[in-house]
């Protein structure tokens, strides 16, 4: 089953080091690129793919055409794309042993959650980490106000 726990999606979010964003994109009007920025901005190493950008720069990051051509340790695959393309990037996920595969907002493959929960991959669908992020680590952004978890008291901090 995928993750729809709060604690569980949060506590991903906290072992979570490296992401590899498929279906980055090099337009700051795209929200593939804020989403990059931000959770850049947060700590987290966001590795972009997208073969029509490969061997170029985004946000300071290398563009690699495809998974397998990322040399680093991968925590996350990050899908930005439709839910058909979905299922072959999962197998690429499934094929460099990725911890997990996060499916965009709009984003759900239930054949392809299937068969990465077989490989072991802990999945995560229609769901964006960066408002996952605002809502569960009391970021104080447009998606963490009516989050419940605000409060006068301090947190530790996620990073």
């Amino acid at each position: 089953m995928p993750l729809t726990e709060d604690a569980e999606i949060k506590a991903l979010l906290e072992e979570t080091r490296t992401i590899a964003m498929i279906g980055a994109s090099d337009r700051p009007d795209r929200p593939s690129y804020g989403v990059m920025a931000f959770l850049q901005s947060q700590g987290y190493r966001v590795i972009p793919v997208n073969p029509m950008a490969a061997g170029q720069e985004i946000l300071g990051e290398t563009v690699y055409a495809a998974l397998k051509d990322i040399p680093d340790k991968i925590d996350m695959v990050d899908i930005f794309r439709n839910s058909a393309a979905a299922g072959p990037i999962t197998d690429e996920a499934i094929a460099i042993k990725a911890p997990v595969v996060w499916m965009q907002l709009g984003v759900r493959n239930d054949d392809a959650a299937r068969r990465a929960e077989a490989a072991g991959i802990t999945v995560v669908m229609n769901r964006c980490p960066k408002i996952e992020f605002g809502r569960l680590c009391g970021e104080l952004s447009w998606s963490g106000i009516n989050s419940g978890i605000i409060s006068s008291k301090r947190q530790r901090p996620l990073r």
